[in-house]
């Protein structure tokens, strides 16, 4: 189990999100509010618990990686509309 942050960016009503899955809730909505306050477009946040494996740790307002993912993940929630 783990936890994902997601973003409101419009007034669709659509959620995006990214591969940033959280070990604690608490780290994804740090994460996530960390996120708005960079970005103006977001309207709304929420954190949504999931089954996918823990793949980042959110410390003292940086991420860092856990476990054995390789890939990159940017902080741009997949898609939302470009900044």
């Amino acid at each position: 189990m783990s936890f994902k942050p997601e973003v409101q960016t419009d007034d669709t009503g659509k959620w995006y999100g990214n591969a940033l899955r959280f070990g604690t809730r608490e780290e994804a909505e740090a994460q996530v509010q960390g996120l708005m306050m960079r970005w103006f477009a977001v309207k709304e946040t929420r954190v949504v618990e999931c089954d996918d494996p823990v793949n980042y740790r959110y410390v003292d307002g940086r991420l860092e990686q856990v476990g054995s993912a390789a890939a990159s993940v940017a902080e741009a929630p997949s898609g939302s509309p470009p900044l």
